[in-house]
């Protein structure tokens, strides 16, 4: 059962932001479908028929709140998929918090990556499948 049907992350500065949700998002193969002066997004929303997916929205707010214990974290189906996020994150003003590789203490295949957007917002990508070769 997925348990979140959409979220929001808040930014101060949605031009700094911009790029680096474009280019994330874009890694993780995950469509834009919004662009708007105080808002993007990203995903499809649910109906009534579909009810599987799930969309983020990136508001732009002066009360952004950045506390480092909270993050977001994307699926990615694949590890280059999360490779790809943590390069795309890095090359559009992201900070590392946390390189690709594996973190067993979670479980033996969950792969994952961290960066720091550009106001400080935590996110991950986690691919949770045994890959041939990674």
């Amino acid at each position: 059962m997925l348990v979140l049907d959409h979220v929001s992350i808040s930014v101060p500065d949605l031009d700094a932001a911009r790029p680096f949700y474009d280019a994330v998002m874009a890694a993780l193969g995950v469509a834009k479908v919004y662009d708007r002066a105080d808002a993007l997004g990203y995903g499809v929303r649910c109906n009534a028929v579909e009810d599987f997916h799930s969309c983020l929205a990136v508001y732009q707010s002066a009360g952004a709140n950045l506390d480092a214990k909270r993050h977001w974290c994307f699926k990615a189906t694949t590890r280059a998929q999360v490779r790809a996020f943590h390069a795309a994150g890095l090359a559009h003003g992201g900070r590392d918090d946390g390189g690709p590789g594996l973190r067993p203490h979670y479980h033996a295949h969950y792969y994952g990556a961290f960066l720091l957007d550009p106001c400080g917002n935590r996110v991950e990508a986690v691919c949770h499948r045994a890959e041939d070769g990674d």
